[in-house]
């Protein structure tokens, strides 16, 4: 079971060895970050708005969701993990239950620490990112 910690200096260096790097926020990745991945690999099938509408998506065989409402299909919360997990990729799915790539190996190397459910979590820098984008454009 994870247990948040409560001491900086364990905290500094769990995250340090779990990153191999002493992140700074400047860092950090940023929404405008998340903007472009969002916009090199996503834009295709949810679109430049990210309702759902990009190009491809009439050829999906399931509708894509808005990703404007993520938030609002959630009770008004932005689902920190699920999000995050559902776009690095379950292995446990199969590509029947997901059409989205998985980009986990794609994306695994460069590590920042994001505060995902009360915990700092060793995410991959352009996840992050892309996170910190999707949050923003919440109806």
């Amino acid at each position: 079971m994870i247990q948040k910690l409560k001491s900086p200096v364990i905290l500094m260096f769990t995250l340090t060895a779990c990153t191999g790097i002493g992140t700074t926020t400047a860092d950090m990745p940023t929404r405008d970050d998340g903007a472009q991945f969002y916009a090199q690999n996503c834009v295709a099938c949810h679109g430049v708005s990210g309702k759902g509408d990009g190009p491809t998506a009439q050829a999906q065989v399931l509708r894509l969701p808005d990703l404007t409402t993520i938030s609002q299909r959630n009770g008004g919360e932005f689902p920190q993990a699920r999000v995050m997990s559902y776009i690095w990729g379950d292995p446990n799915n199969d590509h029947l239950d997901r059409v989205m790539p998985s980009f986990g190996g794609r994306i695994a190397d460069d590590l920042v620490p994001v505060e995902i459910v009360g915990f700092l979590t060793p995410t991959p820098r352009q996840l992050a990112g892309l996170y910190f984008y999707l949050q923003s454009i919440q109806n």
